[in-house]
Parts: C-alpha cells; sequence; structure tokens
C-alpha cells in the first residue's frame, strides 16, 4: 500500500522525536511491504522564524493533498513577543481548520511498567482503556465573537453548534465503539444547558443506527468524578469541545505518562493530524534525551486510524509496551531499577523489538 505523509516537526524536540518515528514506520514500511512516502514542511514558530508565518502557504497545499500528517510539536518562550496572530499555536489551530479536522481522538491506556507513578492507586487505573473523541471545531471556543460589554464590565462568549456538527462526531464515536467494547458514554450539561439537549437528542437518534453498542448519558461534573474513581469503567466517551478538552487533559495524567499518550484529529474521509499530547520541551531540545514514545504511538494511531492497518498498529504498540517490561525509559519515565537511555537508544530498542516476531506483551 503506498501512503503520502506529511511531516510537520514544528518546534522544540519535535525534530528529533519526529525522526524517531520516520525510522519506526520506514521499520514498517519494509515488514509488511508498504511505501510510505514522506514529505516535510514547517509549522508553528519554525516557520515563522523562516517565513513570517505559522502556518506558510506550502504547509497547508502539501496537508491537503497527504493521506495523512505527523506532528511533532509547536510553541515556546523563544516566540512569547511574536504578535497574537503569529504565536506558534495559530499554525495548529490553522492546519485543523483548513483540512476540517472536526474529531479529536484521545486515547488513554495504561503500560504496566508505569502504573506506579499514577496519581490513582494501582488496583484503580489497571486495566482502564479509553477513547475519547472530543468535538473539536464548534462550541464555545468557535461561537460569534466574545466581547466585552457595559465598559468592560460584563462579557458575552457564545456557544453555538449545529445539528450536523453533532451527527458527525456522534457517528465517529459510535463507529469507534463498534470495534472496541460496544459501550458508549456521552457527555454533556442536559439539565442546564439548550445545547447539551440537542446534544442528547442527537445521541439517542443515532443509537437506533447502532442497536450492538450500549449507551450510556452522563453529566460533565459526574463524568468528571468517575474518570477518577473507577476509570476502568469507561470504553469510549463523546462529549462536545470544551467539555471534552478539560475532561481529556484530566485523563492524561490518569497513567502517570503523560509523554506517552498519542492523540489525533480526523475527518468523516480518515484524512488525520496525529501528534503527542505533550509539548516542545524546548529546555531539552537538542540534548538527545527526549521521549520518542508519544510520537511513535502517535504514528501507530495513524496507522490505525486512517490507513485501517490494524496489524501494524499493534505491532508497534507492542514492541513499545516490551520495550518497558525491559526496563527501557528516557529522563521522564520512572521505571524502578531501569536501564534509562536518551532519544536514539530508546527509538533503537523500539526497532529492535518491532522486527522480533515474538513479542507477546501488550497493554493492560
Amino acid at each position: 500500500m503506498k501512503k503520502e505523509i506529511v511531516l510537520l516537526p514544528g518546534d522544540g524536540i519535535g525534530r528529533e522525536i519526529m525522526e524517531s518515528a520516520k525510522e519506526v514506520l520506514n521499520v514498517i514500511a519494509s515488514k509488511y511491504d508498504h511505501e510510505f512516502i514522506f514529505h516535510q514542511h514547517a509549522i508553528g514558530g519554525d516557520a515563522f522564524d523562516q517565513f513570517g508565518t505559522p502556518l506558510p502557504k506550502d504547509t497547508i497545499e502539501a496537508s491537503q493533498q497527504a493521506d495523512a500528517i505527523l506532528l511533532g510539536a509547536v510553541g515556546g518562550p523563544k516566540w512569547d513577543n511574536v504578535p497574537a496572530n503569529n504565536r506558534p499555536e495559530k499554525g495548529l489551530l490553522g492546519i485543523r481548520k483548513e483540512l476540517g479536522l472536526f474529531a479529536n481522538l484521545r486515547p488513554i491506556q495504561g503500560f504496566k511498567a508505569l502504573l506506579h507513578a499514577s496519581p490513582l492507586k494501582q488496583e484503580i487505573i489497571e486495566g482502564s482503556d479509553i477513547l475519547i473523541i472530543r468535538e473539536l471545531t464548534g462550541g464555545l471556543y468557535f461561537g460569534q465573537p466574545s466581547e466585552r460589554r457595559d465598559n468592560g464590565n460584563s462579557v458575552v462568549d457564545t456557544l453555538a453548534y449545529t445539528r450536523e456538527e453533532m451527527e458527525r462526531i456522534v457517528e465517529k464515536a459510535f463507529e469507534s465503539a463498534r470495534i472496541r467494547k460496544k459501550h458508549l458514554t456521552s457527555v454533556d450539561k442536559a439539565n442546564v444547558l439548550e445545547s447539551s439537549r440537542l446534544w442528547r437528542e442527537v445521541v439517542e437518534e443515532k443509537s437506533k443506527d447502532y442497536p450492538d453498542v450500549t449507551v450510556e448519558h452522563l453529566l460533565v461534573d459526574a463524568a468528571a468524578m468517575k474518570l477518577i474513581t473507577n476509570p476502568s469503567q469507561f470504553d469510549v466517551m463523546v462529549t462536545e469541545n470544551l467539555f471534552g478538552d478539560i475532561l481529556s487533559d484530566e485523563a492524561s495524567v490518569l497513567t502517570g505518562s503523560l509523554g506517552m499518550l498519542p492523540s489525533a484529529s480526523i475527518r468523516s474521509d480518515g484524512v488525520g493530524l496525529y501528534e503527542p499530547v505533550h509539548g516542545s520541551a524546548p529546555d531539552i531540545a537538542g540534548k538527545g534525551i527526549a521521549n520518542p514514545l508519544g510520537m511513535i504511538l502517535s504514528a501507530a494511531l495513524m496507522l490505525r486510524h486512517s490507513f485501517g492497518m490494524e496489524e501494524e498498529a499493534s505491532k508497534i504498540e507492542k514492541a513499545v509496551n516490551e520495550c518497558l517490561e525491559q526496563g527501557y525509559h528516557t529522563a521522564d519515565l520512572n521505571i524502578q531499577n531501569g536501564n534509562q537511555v536518551g532519544t536514539k537508544e530508546m527509538t533503537k530498542a523500539v526497532l529492535e523489538n518491532l522486527t522480533n516476531d515474538s513479542i507477546s506483551s501488550t497493554y493492560v
């Protein structure tokens, strides 16, 4: 299978970890007889330094022609004084808008070797495997322009959604639940917000098309509480933009390994942008100590959701888990009595396990 992939290393450690993901994908291509063609372009602060904009036209055009996009990270204190419309983060928001990426996917899955670092007791977090699906282009963040009134003494922010925007994200959630454990939790605030009442109506209507999926409705405050007290009860969670932003960040710290988490922003035809959850970490950029595993797992997510390569994606995930079980870890990870290594060494360990057909370890 031939696929065109745009690489957007971005800022900070982005270039280092992107190289790791590329090496892993090259091994997958060789092992499974695929052809991955890479095109590298600038975004974020790096793009601003080169072209005076965080999202150059060439980057947009290349991304529009790609089968998928991998993003490293954007931002850093170097650009703190750049005008707001040219901040590195504008590049990320802009590419999402240009590509129409309306669904954000955040898998929250623990590695046994790292569960001791979770803020929760191990018996609570163990066995958790959650996919949070967040609507990404509507809601409070994209309503009519916010404004201050009454000489600055009052403010107005607008939460707006169309039924179509709700339907497409809910359909994506049902489709995802169908290939997992067939359980969908829809999160809203239907006891207060009219937008949430429409959201709940849409979920109920769409549930008729997916009779094999069990649906549960939860108010957002209850969902936040249960993520802490009983995270293993969840399979797929779907919610609107603001609630999803908060809940996915809450869930991201549960496994004790923020640097391990991938994410995806996708649209209906499967084209998506994949990136690790962590930031650009400019303080360690160029030192060879960055953790590449979140980027590598983002590449695995790309194989699964954009290319339909389930076996290849699982192979990468198992190789990463095997590395941790063997004690390999970068400085940001806490593995007792392990072997601390740098970016290149960790990547090499993943590659070695990737070519070992005897891998049997899995996520927990």
